[in-house]
């Protein structure tokens, strides 16, 4: 299968074949052992067993795994590079804004 185009899901995505365009993916996208992808993507969390040409923004994770490829500009909080995999690119890693809880605002109403 050939796709060209724009493909954008809320829920698990694997890819097995070829993708030209934009994946979003707002949870877990899959590329697998067949899966050819030329397409910038933004997802949740990414993992590659076959070959990606494009940037990928990964909010929290990123895996090349054995044999995967990845060719392009990596923005993420977490990146992992198994041995026998292939990247090219630059890797920034974002860290996580740590979680900032509101105190209650104390305020004095005086009678009068």
């Amino acid at each position: 299968m050939h796709i060209k185009g724009e493909i954008r899901s809320d829920e698990e995505l694997v890819v097995d074949g070829e993708v030209e365009g934009i994946v979003e993916s707002g949870s877990l996208l899959t590329i697998g052992k067949n899966g050819k992808v030329r397409a910038n993507i933004r997802a949740r969390e990414v993992v590659i067993f076959g070959s990606v040409k494009g940037n990928i923004e990964a909010l929290e994770r990123l895996a090349i795994r054995d044999q995967g490829s990845l060719v392009g500009d990596i923005k993420t909080a977490t990146i992992s590079i198994d041995d026998g995999a292939y990247f090219k690119g630059s890797i920034d890693i974002n860290r996580p804004e740590p979680k900032v809880t509101a105190k209650p605002v104390k305020t004095e109403a005086k009678a009068g």
